[in-house]
């Protein structure tokens, strides 16, 4: 039965989609990633990989990623496998493949696969280290006001229940100076901060963290980092030691494509033993990364189904499709930028963006931009308003095509203009 899985030549992946890819890819080979990234035929091959609805015209990939075809059949596989007999396919069959899934995950991550634990999205991942740190009354934890709701709500729990202190920062995006964002989380800094919490890429619109050099000032200062990368794994092209953050999590269900409901936590291998489980373990001080992973019955077809995904991802390449997909947004922002009444909240400058990009326009509330774009041109995004971003929020993919993003600035510019007094 294994040899069924993802990383056999009877993939799913290798049946149907890597002969086409690998000629793709042969098509553009010596060329850049940034040269493949307007290479309409080599990306047509790429969306016709997918099944998505073209009815609707989907840009809010940054809320959760379709996934291609072979990633939804291998959910399917294993699905009817398991049910054939749950409790032999699963534990005795499906349940082996998290080995080599985890190395896999490892070998995309640039890490150690001991660091790496399989679970089910980036608020499971970071909440596992928020709640499983020991912190002392009087410890003190900074973040921001633009993080994700679900970590800044763990973090005041953390607070009412432990009695530690949770500071917040707030920053007026964009931000186009690596040092003004660090110099903010270090002036916050007290003799009693313990952990500087930072969102790799936030998801409200779009800003790139310098998540290296804040990292690198805290542990100058004996301060521990926690990453969220719930945006950035499987967009962008990095390793995640290279941030050198102490403990990160993300949710492969975005960019990778993987499952909806699949997500991976990475911990430093001696940082691994001071951590609590977020779920009971007969080792819970253990330093093996499984004891994460002690969950009881899970979703295995799901789990498997992130082999698949990785395959897909591996064979387009980590920086070809980075360079795409920040291509897509800069060719919808260029189309609209200097439409009157039309504003973007975010930096167009590779080293601050990629996918993510804000967008308003002036006399509307995101949230009537956002009905307005669906109901009249069926284009899906989603309306922020949250501290001090206000902005409907457009998220390009792989599979998104430039007819679209022509429908899509098109839309703006006559609402924009229809707005005019």
């Amino acid at each position: 039965m294994l040899t069924a899985g993802a990383f056999s030549a009877s993939s799913l992946f290798n049946l149907s989609l890597a002969k086409g890819l690998s000629t793709a890819n042969d098509a553009v080979e010596g060329y850049t990633p940034l040269e493949v990234a307007g290479d309409e035929d080599y990306w047509t091959v790429i969306q016709q990989a997918y099944t998505v609805d073209r009815n609707i015209i989907n840009l809010n990939n940054g809320g959760v990623s379709p996934s291609p075809r072979i990633v939804q059949e291998a959910v399917e596989r294993y699905n009817k496998m398991a049910n054939e007999g749950p409790s032999y396919f699963m534990w005795r069959i499906l349940d082996q493949g998290r080995e080599p899934l985890r190395q896999k995950l490892a070998a995309l991550a640039g890490c150690s696969a001991e660091e790496i634990a399989i679970n089910r999205n980036s608020s499971e991942a970071l909440i596992t280290i928020i709640y499983g740190l020991d912190l002392e009354p009087g410890d003190e934890v900074l973040g921001t006001k633009q993080d994700y709701p679900n970590m800044i709500n763990a973090w005041k729990q953390k607070a009412l229940r432990n009695g530690i202190k949770y500071t917040q920062i707030s920053f007026n995006f964009p931000i186009e100076n690596d040092e003004e964002i660090v110099a903010a989380y270090e002036k916050a800094i007290t003799p009693k901060t313990k952990v500087i919490h930072v969102t790799h890429m936030v998801n409200w619109l779009g800003q790139i963290m310098p998540v290296k050099k804040i990292a690198r000032m805290a542990h100058a200062k004996g301060i521990e980092v926690i990453c969220d990368g719930a945006h950035s794994f499987g967009l962008m092209d990095f390793k995640i030691p290279d941030l050198e953050c102490d403990y990160f999590g993300t949710s492969l269900h975005k960019f990778l494509s993987a499952p909806i409901g699949s997500g991976m936590l990475y911990i430093k291998k001696d940082k691994i033993g001071k951590i609590w489980p977020l779920v009971c373990n007969d080792n819970p001080r253990g330093t093996d990364i499984r004891k994460f992973e002690t969950l009881g019955t899970r979703s295995f077809p799901i789990e498997q189904g992130i082999g698949e995904a990785l395959n897909f991802h591996n064979a387009i390449g980590p920086k070809r499709k980075e360079e795409r997909i920040r291509y897509l947004k800069n060719y919808w922002a260029n189309k609209v930028k200097d439409i009157p009444g039309v504003s973007l909240s975010t930096s167009l400058k590779p080293e601050y963006s990629c996918a993510i990009c804000g967008v308003s326009i002036q006399g509307m509330t995101p949230q009537e931009l956002d009905k307005q774009l669906f109901d009249k041109y069926k284009v899906h995004v989603v309306g922020i308003t949250w501290e001090n971003v206000s902005c409907v929020r457009v998220t390009p993919h792989v599979y998104t095509t430039l007819q679209d993003l022509d429908t899509f600035a098109g839309a703006i510019e006559e609402i924009a203009k229809s707005k005019k007094v």
